[in-house]
């Protein structure tokens, strides 16, 4: 039995998501109306991951890209996205651009902190995962303008942007 996931921020990335949970695949780009990507969660590593906060604005909407996984992938994304602890998994009803209401699970910021910036490496995955995917120019523009920061484990930071390179 597959379940749908439905990935907003780093995991939109396909290189991404794939190298954590390989048996995912891809289903469909949806939307969420009624939100706005932000990116104020407070990260263990001190900077600002992505977050969908309820605005409840029809014009507010967050860009995504629905998976499809197995149960037990969804138990293993729970431990790198840190279920619980950072975030908390939320069951959502999404529109896929092509097709019907989708229900996925996603997650959402226990704790936030409007101050924090994301590193550059962790804006990289969004946008990178945005242009993948097609999202609207406005919406990637949005991704584009977020400030964000260097991060100085400069170890992490090359770990991290290895899945772009070719083999």
């Amino acid at each position: 039995m597959t379940i749908h996931y439905f990935a907003f921020g780093s995991s939109l990335s396909s290189r991404r998501l794939l190298a954590r949970i390989p048996g995912a695949s891809k289903n469909c780009v949806a939307t969420l109306p009624g939100h706005r990507l932000c990116w104020h969660k407070k990260g263990q590593d001190r900077s600002g991951k992505c977050d969908i906060f309820v605005t409840d604005n029809p014009d507010d909407i967050v860009y995504g890209v629905v998976y499809q996984m197995t149960h037990d992938d969804k138990l293993e994304l729970d431990g790198y996205e840190g279920a619980g602890i950072g975030y908390e998994r939320r069951q959502i009803g999404v529109t896929a651009l092509h097709g019907p209401t989708l229900d996925a699970f996603t997650y959402c910021a226990l704790q936030v902190d409007h101050r924090r910036q994301p590193y550059h490496w962790y804006k990289e995955h969004v946008l990178r995962g945005a242009l993948e995917h097609g999202f609207p120019a406005t919406y990637i523009e949005h991704i584009r303008a977020t400030p964000s920061i260097d991060d100085r484990d400069t170890e992490r930071q090359r770990r991290e942007l290895s899945i772009y390179r070719e083999a």
